[in-house]
């Protein structure tokens, strides 16, 4: 079955109605409820997942702990810098995986076929694929994030809003990339071997200090894979409000986010359904 009206499948008649914002705010708190009270059925499974994320994140930090003992500034960047670093990238990392959590399964579920029951249901198609699963694990990167800022960043109003900001950010950067890289697979077939790398790498790169790529390497980095972005907050946001860099920050997150909008709205056309039986409550 082939897709080839926009309208008949986001949800949005020609005529918008009143209310529908409030009414898609309600879908969507509500559809997070449940995947929270869906994860927490297992309470120990639970709380044993996530402190398991937060162990493994402590070790990344024990590791820088010890090289800024030894080294306290690494091409002007400190211990703090860093910490604010991994706190920008997890908890932009825990903003996609836990309110957004299909955006790193996009790939998969376009090239088998699984959005059937999506284009069923009267709501956002890409809204409604990205927002019904959640990472558990990822609840611990958000806490991470959280501590880490308590413990490290400037907690008065104004460095609230920055941190805020850094992880809305991030989180932008992080959800849409991966919506952009798992669209291919509506050209080329199933390319969840290549989308799990680009976020990979995006994620990677994320959690190291710009301050050691330069030239080709520094372009890419806020280009092709816009890691800079994310790993540049603490020096350029955080410490101090470089504008330059914050509208380029802006720019990359509503540019990510468009395209990915649009590359997948224009993928749908071409999407051939998996004709599987299935109800999504």
């Amino acid at each position: 079955m082939l897709m080839e009206d926009d309208n008949s499948y986001t949800g949005i008649s020609e005529h918008d109605q009143p209310g529908r914002f409030r009414r898609l705010l309600r879908f969507t708190t509500a559809s997070w409820r449940l995947n929270l009270a869906g994860a927490m059925e297992f309470r120990f499974s639970f709380l044993l997942t996530v402190g398991s994320m937060i162990v493994n994140n402590i070790v990344w930090i024990i590791f820088w702990g010890m090289y800024f003992k030894r080294f306290p500034v690494l091409n002007g960047w400190t211990l703090q810098d860093v910490m604010m670093m991994w706190a920008a990238a997890s908890g932009g990392f825990g903003i996609m995986t836990v309110f957004f959590g299909n955006a790193t399964r996009l790939a998969n579920l376009i090239a088998t076929g699984q959005l059937d029951v999506y284009l069923a249901q009267p709501k956002p198609v890409l809204l409604n694929v990205l927002i019904s699963r959640m990472s558990v694990s990822a609840i611990g990167d958000l806490l991470f994030a959280i501590f880490i800022f308590i413990g490290f960043g400037d907690v008065s109003p104004v460095g609230i809003v920055k941190f805020t900001a850094a992880l809305l950010i991030s989180g932008m950067i992080f959800i849409f990339f991966c919506v952009i890289a798992g669209c291919l697979s509506f050209w080329l077939g199933n390319t969840e071997g290549l989308s799990f790398q680009l976020f990979n790498a995006l994620l990677v790169f994320a959690t190291y200090p710009t301050a050691i790529f330069k030239g080709f390497g520094r372009l890419v980095l806020f280009t092709v894979i816009p890691a800079g972005f994310i790993s540049s907050m603490p020096v350029s946001l955080m410490r101090e409000v470089d504008l330059p860099f914050l509208y380029g920050a802006l720019g990359m997150a509503a540019g990510l986010c468009a395209g990915g909008i649009l590359l997948f709205y224009r993928g749908l056309r071409r999407y051939t359904s998996g004709n599987m039986m299935g109800l999504r409550r």
